[in-house]
């Protein structure tokens, strides 16, 4: 197998119109790797990943697959030439096609058989629970049946890369995890590596060997899970992957990330209860005090009532450097108990 990485932008500019969508975006993803690309709307994912899949032609820089050149230089190679596929947010089903032709497709294109393709794409449609679903077209599908419709498409099509441009968005919980343990399943057979566009920060956590940040067009931050969530570079990246608190340094010297389990009940640092939340497994509170408001969250149900006035302290706390970004407006007062 290519030690070539599946897929390599460099200083990537996409532009619509007078808009800049995508500003000297470079990014590497090496073969069987899943890079979560985490952002709000508009930030520049499904950009990204339409240039990537070449629908979109660049206004500047490269993109690679596999180490070969396919945008950047002279003729672009057409997306069916790439070696990926690509499930879109709206679906992107032909229209003339039943669920069982629409992912017989790609199999037929490997060169199987009309009776072999079309048992392994029964075989793939009863794994995302919509077997019973094979004779139907799009338009008698639901928004849910027609993604797992091309979620399977996708996963018949057996590429090098896959690219997901927010693929669960309109699947149940258990839809979602079983099409991610697939997800799993063919990337252990295959080798196969995957770019996953989400707004979801718990999801992007979970799934991701690496993520990347996306802000106004812009790679804000590339990490592990790990890495992004606990040494976020400036506010608007500590508070796209997760519930942040950001109060002053008790020495007054600047400012800390507390994550909710990073403070707890008890200790020297006063505050008063501001916001009491049971989320079952656990309980949040907002505490306000001369630091700032600070979530804390503990295990089992509430001992505290709002109005109660609470010590507390802190396990650990990251320092904040000066955004790098143009970050959007702060969220609400308060907003950290939601």
């Amino acid at each position: 197998m290519s030690r070539d990485p599946a897929l390599q932008v460099t200083d990537l500019v996409v532009t619509y119109g007078r808009r800049t969508a995508l500003r000297d975006v470079s990014l590497a993803v090496a073969p069987g790797e899943v890079v979560a690309l985490l952002g709000p709307s508009g930030s520049g994912k499904s950009t990204l990943l339409s240039a990537a899949a070449g629908f979109l032609a660049p206004a500047g820089g490269t993109v690679r697959i596999g180490g070969r050149l396919v945008a950047g230089s002279g003729r672009p190679v057409p997306p069916e030439r790439r070696d990926l596929a690509m499930v879109f947010q709206n679906y992107a089903l032909w229209p003339h096609l039943s669920a069982l032709d629409t992912v017989a497709y790609p199999i037929r294109r490997r060169g199987a058989g009309r009776a072999e393709a079309a048992a392994e794409a029964l075989m793939i449609l009863g794994r995302l629970g919509i077997a019973a679903l094979a004779d139907r077209h799009p338009a008698e599908l639901s928004g849910g049946e027609q993604q797992r419709v091309g979620l399977a498409r996708a996963l018949a099509r057996r590429p090098s890369l896959y690219l997901f441009d927010e693929p669960t968005a309109h699947l149940d919980t258990f839809v979602r995890g079983v099409f991610l343990d697939e997800l799993d399943t063919q990337r252990r057979d295959t080798g196969a590596a995957a770019v996953y566009a989400t707004h979801d920060a718990e999801e992007a956590l979970g799934l991701a060997d690496r993520v990347a940040l996306l802000h106004d067009g812009r790679l804000l931050q590339v990490g592990t899970p790990e890495q992004v969530y606990d040494e976020p570079v400036d506010r608007f990246a500590a508070r796209l992957t997760g519930p942040a608190s950001v109060v002053r340094a008790p020495d007054g010297r600047g400012t800390l990330l507390v994550r909710p389990g990073w403070a707890r009940l008890g200790g020297p640092l006063e505050g008063c209860a501001r916001i009491v939340r049971f989320r079952g497994p656990h309980t949040d509170y907002v505490v306000a005090g001369p630091l700032g408001e600070v979530l804390v969250r503990e295990s089992g149900t509430p001992v505290h009532a709002v109005g109660d006035r609470i010590g507390w302290s802190l396990v650990r706390s990251w320092p904040l450097a000066e955004d790098v970004s143009r970050a959007e407006p702060e969220p609400p007062s308060g907003s950290a108990g939601r």
